[in-house]
């Protein structure tokens, strides 16, 4: 199984607290999901964040539905926090959220590792399409992160 990685980070204008605060509510992984993806949980809110906590919530890949349970393996407010798949699409996927107080405000940085399905056919799919779809969700991510703590 060949591992992959994806990093990000950037800094917003607010406070440890209040940022940790938005990510800690997973109904805000709504908000950062490109629409595109048909993102919806399935689990019944409201959801408390906590190490052992299960969310279940589909996605749309190519236009088919695809279930996803994550499991959160670390809870450390307001310092980081890991979910890690139990069901989905990926052969394995651990991702690591952390925030840290800097000048000017919170950096939050997020760390996939992550591996696909298939074998040599999962390894073409990940040069083709998977780590460009990846770069572009998250993308949307960091957009939609800046938005929310603008002014």
């Amino acid at each position: 199984m060949k591992l992959h990685q994806l990093e990000r980070a950037q800094t917003v204008p607010a406070s440890l607290e209040r940022v940790f605060a938005f990510f800690k509510r997973p109904e805000n992984l709504e908000r950062l999901t490109p629409s595109g993806l048909g993102f919806r949980i399935l689990t019944p809110r409201p959801i408390v964040m906590r190490e052992g906590a299960l969310i279940d919530y589909t996605i749309r890949l190519s236009g088919l539905p695809v279930r996803w349970t994550t499991l959160i393996t670390r809870y450390e407010p307001p310092l980081r926090f890991v979910d890690e798949q139990l069901r989905g699409p990926y052969a394995y996927w651990h991702h690591t959220h952390e925030f840290r107080e800097v000048a000017g405000g919170t950096e939050v940085s997020d760390r996939v590792v992550y591996a696909l399905p298939l074998g040599a056919l999962g390894g073409l799919l990940h040069r083709l399409y998977v780590r460009q779809e990846l770069e572009r969700i998250f993308g949307y991510r960091a957009e939609a992160i800046r938005s929310a703590f603008a002014g």
